[in-house]
């Protein structure tokens, strides 16, 4: 299955659109959910430092920190993120869903950027999913 990218242009926020991302990986939900939803996982593959305190994240990248909040989450179905920085309607979510024919296991991505980034998002998307690919093995 390729990876897909759908782009809704009509958000709340006219600057910005939402898009979707879904990529197949081979693993159980439960072990997936790890990587999205623990500082551990997430430093496996989406920053190079993560640290939690109570429903905040802290990811650092070559120095720099972010800050975002678990917006809501269900343990191996979703956990949706807010940056502190970004407005209350954007987020960024990692669902899990299972491929009712094949029975795969399937990362679906939404996030926000502006039209012209999306390419470039997209891209870096496909490079962080890729990593993360590796460190589960699948």
């Amino acid at each position: 299955m390729a990876n897909k990218i759908k782009v809704n242009a009509s958000t709340m926020n006219k600057k910005k659109s939402m898009y979707s991302l879904e990529f197949p990986v081979r693993c159980s939900p439960a072990i997936l959910y790890e990587f999205l939803s623990t500082p551990v996982g997430l430093q496996e593959w989406f920053a190079d430092k993560v640290d939690q305190k109570e429903q905040k994240f802290y990811f650092s990248w070559n120095g720099s920190t972010d800050t975002a909040e678990v917006v809501e989450h269900m343990e191996n179905e979703y956990v949706m993120y807010r940056w502190d920085h970004q407005p209350v309607d954007e987020f960024f979510e990692f669902r899990i869903e299972q491929s009712s024919i094949t029975n795969e296991t399937i990362l679906k991505i939404t996030d926000f950027a502006d039209k012209a980034e999306i390419k470039d998002q997209q891209q870096l998307w496909n490079t962080q999913v890729s990593d993360l690919k590796h460190r589960i093995g699948s």
